[in-house]
């Protein structure tokens, strides 16, 4: 009898300890935070959830990226990491590793969201000399002689809102993580044209060996049309030109996926010369890569 009590003791102790300890093994792998992307190094991001805690998420070659849509969000669409850019509200599944990161099994998020962000994003990364631009502009302006005391008062709006643009595009920038622009090369494509030009490959390639140097880089990629054509026909072209230069940074430079944001479709936003001339048409016909670097990381 007391034989039979005691086994039945340990192998009710037994039970309790392999239900608690199944128990603990589900919670594990049963975290999900939601919250928004508030930036992108190498192969991880990080989300400030809705309680203000910020996690930083890591992705993985088999982390399941998908756009939801509809009142139930049944229709979904698989899409890769490049899509998680910052200023994404994202839903995360997956475990905690050993490093206290949320290691990512899938991301969650909306179409409309996705679409937001993207538009977001294109005004993330003034290049330096657009802003030196803007500063000398000012700076000539203020440093005119009072001779020229009427011209100045004509131009003080626009020094405000010059002014105010580059406050503005700092300001939401920062606030998505701030990034050091440490390479950069320009590719230009003959009108209505999407193929890269192999004289551009090498500057490409060059640009991705600089890029696996640096710690925790990502790839920014932003495709323009010249406004020649319809709206919806520059869009496609910008869009069809950036895929095309992503794929070879891909393809032939190793620059693996998590390393990339979205291509940007700029369409003719952003022209660089006038449209009047054959020149200046062919200026804005360009697609923009760029090695940027969180300032968190490089310490600056």
């Amino acid at each position: 009898m007391n034989r039979a009590r005691s086994g039945n003791a340990k192998f009710g102790w037994g039970l309790v300890l392999a239900l608690l300890a199944l128990t603990s093994l589900v919670a594990a792998q049963d975290t999900q935070i939601q919250g928004l992307i508030t930036g992108r190094s190498g192969a991880s991001m990080t989300v400030k959830t809705q309680d203000s805690e910020t996690i930083t998420v890591a992705l993985t070659p088999d982390t399941q990226v998908q756009e939801v849509e509809g009142a139930f969000k049944m229709r979904k669409k698989e899409l890769g990491v490049t899509a998680l850019i910052p200023g994404l509200p994202v839903q995360v599944k997956g475990t905690m590793n050993d490093k206290h990161q949320l290691v990512a099994d899938s991301v969650k998020f909306k179409g409309s969201d996705l679409k937001a962000a993207q538009d977001i994003q294109a005004g993330l990364a003034p290049t330096q000399q657009q802003v030196a631009a803007n500063q000398a502009q000012i700076q000539a302006t203020e440093k005119q002689t009072e001779a020229q005391q009427q011209e100045i008062a004509a131009n003080q709006a626009k020094i405000a809102a010059n002014k105010a643009a580059i406050a503005s595009a700092n300001k939401r920038f920062g606030e998505l993580g701030e990034y050091n622009i440490l390479g950069e090369v320009t590719v230009y494509f003959a009108n209505g044209k999407v193929e890269v030009d192999p004289k551009y490959k090498p500057q490409l390639l060059e640009l991705s060996t600089k890029a696996k140097t640096i710690t925790a880089y990502i790839i920014q990629v932003q495709g323009y049309a010249s406004a020649v054509g319809s709206a919806a026909l520059n869009q496609k072209l910008s869009l069809e030109r950036a895929d095309n230069v992503l794929a070879f940074l891909e393809q032939d430079g190793q620059i693996p996926l998590t390393n990339i944001l979205a291509p940007g479709a700029m369409g003719t936003s952003s022209q660089v010369a006038p449209n009047a001339t054959t020149e200046g048409q062919a200026e804005n016909r360009r697609v923009v890569v760029r090695i940027l670097q969180n300032k968190g990381i490089a310490g600056t």
